[in-house]
Order: structure tokens, then sequence, then C-alpha cells
């Protein structure tokens, strides 16, 4: 398994389901009600197969080799760069989360909180993305030594079947594509 392409792969995933985010805020936008529970199955999606599956990977895995094999330019990439728009991330599934709850709670102006955040997140995403498929990860199969890229690869698969046990894979991509059904096709 090659670990760096398999978090390329992963970003497909991510991808689909910020289409589905954006999906679903339209619909919010033209009028539709919340659907509550889809939002919040955006949110699961989100937290835990692109934020804990995924970018625990990367966290766990890839960037402290960065940080500590290459150093300098990696430091500051991954602390200052990739690190905080994953932060940024979570926040904004945070407040998804809030605005969700307002709205139920009888607050329709937080309609625009729930746009807000779903989009945001997704320009944020879509962003960091193409940051990470066309620089931290070239930049990381170009500076790491072949050892450090075979341990890579080698966590990697033993965290994906670690996953793979508690069904984390085929549980949210099912879900992805349920949500893509309703939204996107």
């Amino acid at each position: 398994m090659n670990g760096i392409n398999l978090l390329i792969e992963e970003h497909q995933y991510i991808r689909r389901m910020l289409i589905v985010a954006r999906k679903a805020s339209y619909k919010v936008l033209q009028g539709n009600e919340v659907n509550y529970e889809d939002f919040m199955k955006i949110i699961d999606f989100i937290r835990n197969y692109a934020d804990n599956h995924h970018h625990g990977k990367e966290e766990k895995i890839l960037f402290n080799r960065m940080v500590s094999e290459i150093g300098g330019a990696a430091e500051s990439l991954i602390k200052f760069g990739m690190l905080v728009e994953h932060d940024l991330g979570r926040l904004y599934m945070e407040e998804l989360e809030k605005a969700l709850d307002r709205v139920k709670a009888g607050d329709e102006e937080s309609k625009v909180d729930i746009i807000a955040n779903a989009v945001s997140y997704t320009h944020l995403l879509s962003r960091h993305i193409d940051k990470e498929d066309n620089t931290v990860y070239t930049f990381a199969t170009r500076k790491l030594s072949k050892e450090t890229l075979v341990t890579i690869d080698m966590e990697c698969e033993n965290f994906e079947r670690a996953m793979s046990e508690k069904n984390i894979q085929e549980k949210y991509l099912k879900l992805l594509e349920k949500l893509e059904k309703k939204y996107v096709d």
C-alpha cells in the first residue's frame, strides 16, 4: 500500500461530500426545510471520515515525519498551514452544528449560518486538498527518505486494517453514496 496515494484517493471521497454539503445548503437557500438528519450525516462524515480517519493519518503518520525529518520549510507548511486549516475546518463543523440547533429551536435567521459554515467548509477543504495533492504530498515524496516512506506505507496499511475492522471505510462510503443519490444525482 502506498500511503500517500491512499490519502489522495480519500480526497476524492471528501470532495464528493463537499458537493453534497453545497447542494444541501442550496436547498436551504431555496427555502426548503432544513433536513437536520442529512446535515448531521454530513457532519458525521466530515468529523469521522474526513477528520478522524483521513486527517488522523496525515497528522499521526505523515505530518509528524515531515516535520521531524525535513524540518524548516516542512515545519512551517505543516504547523502554520495544514494543521491550521484542519482546525478551521473543525470550527466550521462546530458552528454548523450550533446553527442547526438554533434553527431547530426556532431561530430562522440562523439558516444563514448553516449555509455560511457548510459552504465555507467546502471552500476551505477544496483549496486545502489542492495544496496537499499538489504541494505537500509531492514535497513529502521528494524529501522524505525511502525508509521513511516505507514506514508511512506500513503504518497507513495498519491504520486502514484497524479502521476496516471497525467498518469505518465501508460505513462512510455507503453514507456518501446515499447522500449523493439524494442531492447530486
